[in-house]
């Protein structure tokens, strides 16, 4: 047998370079890196060598880069990924929450920290976390919780094992999330004789199971029985590249469909079977067909809590679900009817099976008022002098932009009113991470969306909020040529959560900046601090000026930056549903006592 010697990590990135999505498509599009005393010796030299093959971008902040990596993998519906290395210490638990965030969205990452000495000669080394009762501990296995497949490795002939694992894991449709391999900072350095033949091409072609006989069975009788049928469209239908195959099933058997936020852009805002969001922030016409719906088709999603009103939206005492996912984990929950499969490969199963059959149903009227209501929200502002609200902003961005445009969002209000009100016109030209809401995302997504489609505009919305939280990536989008337009929506704090302490009978407190204990009021030019990272920049005062600085950045070929102050009080009350957020059985305040009892009110419709 020929081999060659090489160092764990020359060994560890020769390999990753190697393995491909299509014949000459590398599966992983790049390599995020902060480089520490933890991973630059081994990881760094290693990868420095192999940079014309498998390129290394530099980030700010170990969890925004993997955020990018993470949208990198989204935007590309899961068949490219990117890697992540940090040193040991702060710099790999910085990761855990982007680790996090993969994990409930079901979305590919390989996360390499750096970690301590597995020979421990030195320890306790600098950033080592040392644990009083198990030596084998590091502050790795904070990631064991959040990682799909976690491994240490302490010799280098454990990647021969370890390095496909972590392949089949990232690139399998039902467990498909983030691999961490913690590794440690002297294994990177090992040398050993590697087979030659483990460096070969690997070709990871996406798997489609079919359903069971029995399943499928089940699924077109309850199907057939209908007479009030739904589908929900989930982010499945988009990483199975199901999004025609659903169109074309919806269209064959008269189905109405909704929504979920990692669904939507699956079927065109035009169609007319597409009755938009649902949920908490849903349509008014999709929700009121979930209401009375008998038979919901569940198809790649999950059924969290915003999707279902926390199980009160749907009111009909006879429902049944059927799940059709490729994940038995998803496909089996709340009682449904599991259709364990691909989405295409499960809808073309399902649309064989119920050849002829038709559900009864007008939903042009539903559709319709809908869209009067989308237009009422998103119209420009008829006076000129108050602040305009976030829908009022959607409608000027959405009327700046064209059917390539993506749209980027996270946490906070905007992905509620963006999910009942954009419009989107192709597949992945809705873009929001709402299944971890992770405040931070929008800026680092935005950057890895573009690597992923660089020829499509990526637009990217964010509050203040949002901004504060995590923005350097602004700055690598501009060192890199990747442009964005990023529109800051100003509201002075956090306008969503101040909302809801509202609704549920709190006092404004400690969200709105002018709320928060303070002795000098806030001020923050976005604008400017856009602008020292290298974007050009506008702050507009109205809803018009924005559509022309709009205008404006679509015309530039460089990263732009557009702030306007919104009023953090508004939003849309067309549409939506019951979100359980428990209220205090006792308080001394009437307002929360009035909450508690309307909250009771509303969970007694909740589905057992």
């Amino acid at each position: 047998m020929r081999t060659i010697r090489l160092t764990a990590a020359q060994a560890m990135v020769r390999w990753l370079a190697a393995q491909e999505t299509a014949p000459g498509v590398p599966f992983l599009g790049g390599v995020w890196a902060i480089f520490g005393h933890g991973n630059v010796a081994g990881l760094g030299e290693a990868l420095h060598g192999i940079r014309e093959r498998l390129p290394t971008f530099r980030g700010h902040n170990e969890q925004s880069m993997a955020h990018a990596a993470i949208a990198y993998a989204k935007a590309s519906n899961r068949r490219r990924a990117m890697a992540v290395t940090s040193s040991i210490g702060p710099g790999a638990t910085n990761m855990v929450t982007a680790a996090a965030l993969a994990h409930v969205n079901r979305l590919p990452v390989l996360l390499v920290p750096g970690d301590v000495f597995a020979s421990r000669l030195p320890d306790p080394v600098l950033q080592q976390v040392e644990d009083f009762g198990d030596g084998t501990i590091s502050a790795n296995d904070c990631f064991r919780a959040v990682s799909r497949y976690f491994d240490r490795i302490t010799r280098p002939e454990q990647l021969l094992s370890a390095l496909p694992r972590a392949m089949s894991v990232l690139t399998d449709p039902a467990e498909c999330g983030p691999v961490t391999l913690a590794f440690c900072q002297d294994v990177q350095t090992m040398a050993w004789d590697w087979p030659e033949d483990f460096f070969a091409a690997r070709l990871w072609r996406p798997r489609r199971p079919r359903p069971d006989t029995d399943e499928l069975a089940a699924a077109v009788a309850a199907l057939t029985r209908a007479k009030r049928p739904l589908v929900i469209a989930g982010g499945g239908a988009l990483y199975a590249d199901a999004t025609g195959d659903l169109a074309a099933f919806c269209e064959a058997h008269n189905l109405p469909v909704a929504e979920t936020q990692a669904g939507k852009s699956a079927v065109p805002d035009d169609h007319p079977l597409a009755l938009g969001s649902i949920g908490v922030t849903g349509s008014s016409a999709a929700n009121a067909v979930a209401a009375e719906a008998d038979v919901v088709l569940a198809v790649g999603t999950r059924l969290q809590d915003f999707t279902t009103g926390s199980w009160a939206l749907f009111g009909n005492p006879d429902l049944r679900i059927v799940g059709l996912n490729v994940a038995a984990f998803d496909a089996g929950k709340h009682g449904a009817l599991p259709l364990v499969a691909d989405a295409k490969a499960g809808l073309a199963d399902l649309d064989a099976a119920l050849a002829g059959w038709r559900a009864e149903g007008d939903f042009a009227a539903l559709k319709a008022e809908w869209d009067a209501a989308v237009d009422a929200a998103s119209a420009l502002p008829t006076s000129g002098n108050a602040l305009p609200s976030d829908a009022q902003v959607i409608g000027a961005v959405q009327r700046a932009s064209n059917a390539d445009t993506v749209v980027v969002c996270a946490a906070g209000g905007l992905p509620g009113e963006l999910h009942k009100l954009w419009r989107a016109a192709r597949p992945n030209g809705y873009h929001v991470e709402y299944g971890y809401s992770t405040m931070g995302y929008e800026i680092a997504g935005g950057l890895g969306v573009k690597m992923a489609l660089p020829e499509r505009e990526v637009v990217v919305m964010v509050g203040d909020g949002s901004y504060m939280m995590m923005n350097s990536e602004l700055a690598t989008a501009v060192m890199l040529g990747r442009k964005l337009i990023v529109v800051v929506l100003d509201n002075r704090g956090f306008g969503c959560i101040n909302r809801l302490q509202r609704a549920t009978g709190g006092e404004s407190f400690n969200n709105l900046l002018d709320d928060a204990v303070h002795e000098t009021p806030a001020h923050i030019d976005f604008a400017a601090h856009m602008a020292a990272m290298g974007a050009r920049t506008e702050k507009v005062s109205s809803v018009a000026e924005l559509e022309a600085a709009l205008a404006r950045a679509r015309a530039s070929d460089a990263t732009c930056g557009i702030v306007i102050d919104t009023d953090p009080t508004i939003t849309t009350q067309a549409g939506g549903a019951w979100w359980d957020v428990a209220v205090p059985e006792v308080s001394t305040r009437e307002e929360v006592r009035a909450a508690r009892a309307a909250y009771e009110q509303a969970a007694a419709r909740r589905r057992p």
